[in-house]
């Protein structure tokens, strides 16, 4: 009885240790890639530039916020758990929608609402394919995708559409320590989404439908209402970040599914920043700043970005890779007490 009383402790501290050791690793990975930018480039670290940063992983953040919340929903697998792959498409679509209706000088908050609503529609499709037909989740989202690929091509015939409004030139406006106001709004975003996670019942609740559905469904929690609601939000996230997108880009431009592999990225990096190894919001949120600093520092040594692409493909790889063996570690852990 003493063996078993004292092995759980100790398998706990032992997953405990492991967690910390791939945090404490992480981090110093991101501090030594940081470091080695600041010393071949001298604006890297200057306000302005980091400013620039900032605004520019507004579109890619604001993804990966979305795309966190369907994978807490989800659970760790994936595949049949939850995933959104059509998340950059749905910009892409968003983005088409918001700059045409600005050209033909519709109103802001007209295009405004229907951008939104084009964006909660792709979830909404998601949900329905995903929770109610049982589709799995990386079928469903990959029609949907060219799904909303094809819509684009349709209302842009795959061209860019140029567009310019009051709330672009704001937003793109520098507010506070040159930071732009879109940069300051993707911040006042994420702190929402955080404290909506953290501190509400919804965000406890998804956390826990992720986590343990059936003891989710059996405390009287509407598993399948939670998941359905957070592709729901995800597409609404699109939307927002196509605002974003048409305000650095002064219009619509086709390619918004090159983003894909950057949010996804952004999003599984984040489980590292995790005692239990799942996605955060908070995590998404460093992911996403961190691929944009790889980024500019590339474009400022003047390294093609396109080794971006296989950077972030090494990155998901090896976050994937460990954290599965931790998993597996905690598992046998669990079983051994």
């Amino acid at each position: 009885m003493s063996d078993v009383i004292h092995s759980a402790p100790n398998s706990h501290s032992r997953s405990g240790r492991n967690t910390q050791w791939l945090q404490h690793v992480s981090l110093i990975i991101i501090i030594l890639v940081l470091a080695v930018f600041a010393w071949l480039s001298p604006i890297f670290l200057t306000l302005t530039n980091l400013g620039n940063v900032l605004q520019q992983t507004a579109v890619v953040g604001t993804l990966a916020l979305g795309l966190t919340l369907v994978l807490s929903g989800g659970g760790v697998q994936g595949i049949s758990g939850g995933i959104d792959l059509s998340i950059a498409a749905n910009l892409g679509l968003c983005a088409a929608v918001f700059a045409t209706l600005i050209a033909t000088e519709h109103s802001t908050p007209v295009a405004l609402l229907l951008t939104l609503l084009t964006g909660a529609t792709v979830g909404l499709f998601n949900a329905f394919a995903i929770v109610w037909l049982g589709i799995l989740p990386l079928l469903a989202t990959l029609t949907s995708m060219n799904i909303a690929m094809g819509l684009e091509m349709v209302l842009t015939g795959n061209a860019s559409v140029s567009a310019s409004s009051d709330l672009q030139n704001i937003l793109i406006a520098n507010g506070p320590l040159a930071v732009s106001w879109l940069g300051w709004g993707f911040l006042l975003l994420t702190l929402i989404a955080i404290a909506l996670c953290r501190f509400t019942a919804f965000g406890l609740r998804l956390q826990a439908v992720g986590s343990h559905p059936q003891a989710a469904n059996a405390a009287g929690i509407g598993v399948k209402r939670y998941r359905a609601l957070s592709y729901v939000i995800c597409g609404a996230s699109a939307a927002l970040a196509s605002v974003a997108s048409v305000s650095l880009l002064s219009g619509s431009s086709p390619g918004a599914n090159d983003n894909l592999l950057m949010v996804i990225a952004a999003a599984l990096l984040g489980v590292v920043f995790s005692r239990r190894l799942v996605p955060t919001l908070g995590g998404a949120l460093i992911s996403a700043l961190f691929l944009s600093l790889i980024s500019n520092g590339f474009q400022l040594v003047n390294v093609s970005s396109y080794w971006i692409n296989g950077v972030e493909g090494v990155l998901i790889l090896c976050v994937v890779a460990l954290t599965a063996l931790l998993r597996r570690r905690q598992q046998r852990g669990t079983q051994g007490v």
